[in-house]
């Protein structure tokens, strides 16, 4: 989760949302992703979007059942429905999102063999957000 910390700082430079987006199979970092709406110009350029694409092209396959996002901020619903058909193994995710998180709608948007781990680093996850978004304000 460090590492999509570090994601999600590099987003926030380059002023978008602060959301971190890591794959790992194996112990080993397959792919990874910051927000890129803004510099994309694209509603779907989530951190999550970004490295489920990489991790698919890097195993050449649309599967990633081996494997485990981490994700400084609960997925939306749209980023929960694109693990679910990449049958993503495991979900770790930092701060829960109570406005627009994949768990509104339930647990049912995740893949059945999909196991998933909520609020791991969830203070520092949500501070960046915060910092984020009162910078944005003031």
């Amino acid at each position: 989760m460090f590492k999509a910390i570090e994601l999600a700082k590099r987003a926030a430079r380059d002023g978008e949302v602060p959301i971190g987006a890591l794959i790992v199979v194996k112990n080993k970092i397959l792919a990874q992703g910051h927000n890129q709406v803004e510099r994309l110009n694209d509603p779907t350029a989530h951190a999550e979007m970004i490295a489920i694409t990489a991790a698919c092209n890097s195993l050449n396959g649309k599967y990633l059942r081996d494997c485990t996002l981490y994700v400084t901020l609960e997925p939306c619903v749209m980023c929960a429905a694109a693990l679910r058909w990449a049958q993503i193994r495991q979900l770790v995710f930092g701060a829960y999102d109570k406005k627009a998180g994949f768990l509104r709608v339930g647990e049912s948007l995740l893949h059945p063999k999909t196991t998933y781990l909520g609020g791991v680093l969830e203070e520092e996850c949500a501070a960046l957000l915060k910092e984020f978004f009162a910078s944005k304000r003031g």
